[in-house]
């Protein structure tokens, strides 16, 4: 029991804070990482941290992992059932750890979104995480740990398809081009005529790109597990909220400091967002009452969401937007090429 006890708190480093110096590299833990690049052959290890997942699932994922000239290893508790989460808090955040301590992982892509990750924060090992720089991407509820990464081991992650998306000639495209290629990337709708957009303020501007899942990143609004909101660039997405919801959960960012902050604002896709029952403001009125009177530049209808089409999106990589184009310029490449 005690062997057990001993492993658990090793695997999971609770409470483990990423201001120390990386063991590794003896480098400042606050200068960002950046994960290796992928490259064909390399093995992806997929977990479930948050909503349940089955079989059918996991085969179809798998194909799609494999389609990319990826190998695929399965977390120890992918297939497990706690309610409504894909197992226990200790043993979804197990796999987590897990993860990042096998050398022969080279990235983790959750299964799929919906709840729980941010119930395994306090017990997931930041400074393991950062010793052992990998690419994780994904979105929805998966927003908490690349945020969390981000912020507490100084790494970037990224915002992308989860293991369950489509993965259609326009994702993995954007996927290849950032992870397998290490391209600086400029991120523009395809065809405008289909996602048009819309601006909110025109205007260029330059700063780190920081966001996800809007009402995931408000309910981490007070938490130590979010980064700096200093001049970056946010972006949000969001599913199935009334209008109403989308201004409270904006009011919340904006009275927490946050929005003052940015440097420039990105609302991807509010994909089934509807104006409820009561008479209500549209999307826009909310956007130009909260973003307008904050005079920078930003617009509605980019590729980031619940939807097929998704761009990768680099959190905590220096970009440059162009509102009234809907372009994100990326300056740097995300991955490192060793």
């Amino acid at each position: 029991m005690l062997i057990k006890r001993r492993q658990f708190i090793t695997t999971c480093g609770i409470a483990t804070l990423a201001t120390q110096i990386s063991p590794l590299t003896a480098e400042p833990a606050n200068t960002i990482r950046k994960p290796p690049r992928l490259q064909v052959g390399d093995t992806v290890g997929l977990i479930a941290p948050a909503g349940v997942v089955d079989a059918k699932d996991i085969e179809a994922a798998q194909q799609s992992i494999l389609q990319l000239g990826l190998k695929v290893k399965l977390g120890k508790h992918i297939l497990d059932r706690y309610g409504y989460l894909a197992g226990k808090d200790s043993d979804r955040a197990q796999d987590v750890n897990l993860m990042y301590s096998d050398r022969t992982i080279k990235a983790i892509i959750p299964m799929r979104g919906g709840w729980g990750c941010n119930r395994i924060l306090p017990l997931l090992n930041y400074s393991l995480i950062r010793s052992h720089p990998k690419i994780i991407i994904g979105y929805s509820d998966i927003t908490t740990l690349l945020l969390a990464i981000n912020a507490r081991s100084q790494m970037i992650t990224f915002h992308g398809p989860v293991a369950t998306s489509t993965w259609n000639q326009f994702t993995v495209d954007y996927f290849k081009r950032i992870l397998f290629n290490a391209e600086a990337v400029t991120m523009q709708n395809l065809n405008p005529s289909q996602v048009r957009v819309e601006t909110i303020a025109p205007g260029k501007a330059r700063g780190k790109l920081v966001g996800g899942n809007l009402s995931v990143l408000s309910a981490m609004v007070g938490s130590p597990y979010l980064p700096s909101w200093n001049k970056s660039i946010l972006f949000v997405e969001e599913i199935g909220e009334d209008i109403y919801r989308i201004d409270r959960m904006l009011t919340q960012l904006k009275t927490a400091g946050i929005l003052n902050q940015i440097a420039g604002f990105i609302f991807g896709q509010c994909t089934n967002c509807k104006l409820g029952d009561e008479p209500s403001f549209t999307l826009m009125q909310v956007l130009q009452d909260h973003i307008l009177p904050l005079g920078i530049p930003a617009w509605y209808g980019s590729m980031i969401g619940h939807i097929k089409d998704k761009f990768t999106l680099p959190i905590g990589v220096e970009v440059e937007i162009n509102a009234e184009l809907g372009k994100i310029r990326m300056l740097e490449a995300a991955v490192s090429l060793v």
